[in-house]
C-alpha cells in the first residue's frame, strides 16, 4: 500500500496541486492538519483535494475547525475525518487525533486539546495501526526555532503503550521533514509537500 502524506498547507493552493497531482499514484492520501490559516480559508484547499480520487484520511489541526472541516467533507465520499476515531481502509486501521496537545497558544482561533483528554483517545489505538495526529510526540520532530521541543506527552506514550506501525504528523513548521523513532514506531513530521511511505 502506498501512502501520501502532508500537512500544513495553510491554503497554499500551489502545494494542494503538487499534491492532488503525486495523488495519482497513491492508494491512500494523508493529510495531518492545517488546511486553514487562523480558522479562515478552510474551503480553499478542502475544495481542491475534493479531486483526489483515492481514499483521503485528514486530521483537524489546530488552525482547523473540526464542525466546518467535516461539513466541507460531507460531499466527498471516498473522505474520512478522523479526530479520535478509526477508518480500516485495505485492511489497515487509520487511527486519526487532531488539533494542538496540549495549548501552547491563547489565541481565540487556535483549536486544542488537553494532553489528559488525548491519553484517553489514544487508548484505543489498535497496534500497528497508522496513527495520524497533527501534534508530533514530545521529544521526536518537534524541535521549535529556539531548540524547545513542543510535542505531546501524551502521543508519545501511546506509541510506547500502543506501538503503532507509522505514525504521521505536522504542526511545528521548524521541524518539517524532521524523523525519529519513539520506540518501535518510525515518525515523521511532514510539512505541505508529498511524502511517501510503504506498508
Amino acid at each position: 500500500m502506498k501512502i501520501l502524506a502532508f500537512s500544513d498547507l495553510h491554503r497554499d493552493v500551489a502545494a494542494t496541486h503538487k499534491i492532488i497531482e503525486a495523488a495519482t499514484e497513491a492508494d491512500i492520501v494523508v493529510g495531518a492538519g492545517d488546511y486553514a490559516t487562523r480558522c479562515e480559508g478552510l474551503i480553499d484547499c478542502i475544495e481542491l483535494l475534493g479531486e483526489v480520487k483515492a481514499p483521503v484520511v485528514l486530521v483537524p489541526g489546530n488552525h482547523d475547525r473540526l464542525d466546518e472541516l467535516r461539513s466541507l467533507c460531507d460531499a466527498y465520499k471516498n473522505f474520512h475525518i478522523l479526530h479520535g476515531e478509526t477508518a480500516n481502509l485495505f485492511g489497515k486501521e487509520f487511527v486519526g487525533l487532531g488539533l494542538e496537545i496540549p495549548s501552547r497558544n491563547d489565541e481565540a482561533w487556535n483549536q486544542t486539546m488537553p494532553e489528559a483528554d488525548a491519553a484517553r483517545f489514544l487508548e484505543r489505538c489498535p497496534e500497528n495501526a497508522v496513527l495520524v495526529t497533527h501534534t508530533p510526540p514530545m521529544g521526536c520532530a518537534d524541535m521549535q526555532r529556539d531548540g524547545t521541543h513542543e510535542g505531546s506527552q501524551a502521543i508519545a506514550e501511546a506509541l510506547i503503550t500502543r506501538r503503532p506501525a507509522l505514525h504521521l504528523c505536522g504542526h511545528i513548521h521548524n521541524s518539517w521533514g524532521a524523523s525519529g523513532m519513539v520506540g518501535d514506531t518510525f515518525v515523521k513530521n511532514l510539512g505541505p509537500s508529498a511524502n511517501w511511505f510503504e506498508i
